[in-house]
């Protein structure tokens, strides 16, 4: 088995897979890299069990073959390379040698029969999708899925597809956000949890103008683009009612400068206190009035910002720190907040800045106030 690759092209391809390998492998052979030649064909896979992820790479063969190749060593091994064409050769004594431009160097592999096999998908429903809606989508939500191993529903992303449009969940019980398309539908009803992982990996890859093919069943989702494709298994259980938490009646609407608030926010949460990162927002007329105090240490701040509002004066207490998050979420120039009651959640919506058939709705959970 012989190949010859250019350095800087599979560096690039292998740091993205190596995303995939986990720190912690129950499996030695996890730790590698499976290499599948077929002639001209070089199919490079990495898995954690959970997520299998494996991209095809044209290269210089006219042999075949399959080995697993230590990953964290060539990785290490490329990135000291500039760009060049690389050599390897697999030897008698259970090595693969590379050849550089100036030298040679020899790592042990081990078989690929040895690799887990990535899970083939029975009868899986399919839906194609814009990279950058898919990528757009994901990086919206992310950020409001939860870490609560006790929860695992709540520690992904829920995606929902209908007739209608595509939906994309995500919350941690505190915050949620919910995006949607209503310009890209699936044809049929579907409903997974994907964890988190593979959509950072994902997130992370995505080019803006290829085409995603995302096939699921009840078990594992497999996203195809371009030359890579990544299987994982999904998140198992039922996701909970999440239009039942989202207030509908809010008569109080505050509209202001999404930046301005933003950088206000920012500065007052410096003086709040460091357990419940408490701010105020306390509105009458077109002013807003945003302080917090941290009476351990007798600090405190308040700002006084001019907004458009309609609705009766009111006070209410968030957490700064979801707060920031959804703001420096949204790329909008103005936003909407809502609100019903200082005890009811608010949503937050962009006003402005959205494509044709988008919608972006963050909730976030007030906190008590204290007299």
């Amino acid at each position: 088995m012989k190949f010859i690759v250019s350095s800087t092209y599979l560096l690039k391809q292998l740091q993205v897979l190596g995303g995939v390998i986990s720190s912690s492998n129950t499996l030695p052979i996890l730790d590698n890299f499976l290499f599948e030649l077929d002639e001209n064909k070089l199919t490079v896979s990495a898995s954690d069990l959970e997520t299998t992820m494996s991209s095809s790479l044209n290269v210089e063969s006219e042999s075949q073959g399959s080995i697993a190749i230590p990953a964290r060593l060539l990785l290490d091994t490329l990135k000291t390379f500039p760009e060049q064409p690389l050599t390897f050769i697999i030897e008698d004594n259970n090595t693969i040698e590379i050849s550089s431009n100036h030298g040679k160097y020899a790592l042990a592999y081990a078989s690929g029969d040895e690799f887990p096999k990535a899970v083939a998908l029975e009868d899986p429903s399919k839906t194609i999708i814009k990279a950058d809606v898919l990528a757009t989508a994901i990086s919206k939500t992310i950020f409001a899925a939860g870490n609560d191993d006790l929860r695992p529903v709540m520690s992904g992303v829920f995606f929902q597809f209908s007739t209608e449009g595509l939906t994309f969940v995500a919350t941690d019980a505190h915050k949620l956000v919910k995006y949607t398309r209503s310009d890209i539908t699936a044809n049929q009803v579907a409903e997974f949890i994907m964890p988190k992982k593979p959509l950072n990996l994902l997130k992370g890859i995505l080019s803006n103008d290829e085409e995603v093919t995302i096939e699921y069943n009840e078990s594992n989702a497999k996203f195809t683009f371009e030359n890579s494709e990544l299987i994982c298994r999904l998140i198992d259980g039922k996701y909970p009612n999440y239009e039942a938490v989202i207030p509908k009646e809010n008569p109080n609407k505050l509209a202001i400068d999404r930046t301005q608030f933003l950088n206000s926010v920012r500065r007052v949460s410096i003086f709040s206190n460091k357990t419940t990162h408490q701010i105020r927002l306390k509105i009458a007329g077109s002013e807003l009035n945003i302080s917090a105090e941290d009476i351990d240490y007798s600090n405190k701040a308040e700002e006084r910002l001019t907004c458009d509002y309609q609705g009766d004066d009111m006070q209410i207490g968030f957490n700064s720190r979801f707060l920031t998050e959804m703001l420096n979420n949204l790329t909008a120039t103005d936003v909407q907040l809502e609100m019903s009651m200082p005890n009811r959640a608010g949503i937050l919506t962009p006003i402005d800045g959205l494509e044709e058939g988008e919608l972006i709705t963050m909730l976030v959970m007030p906190v008590m106030l204290n007299a």
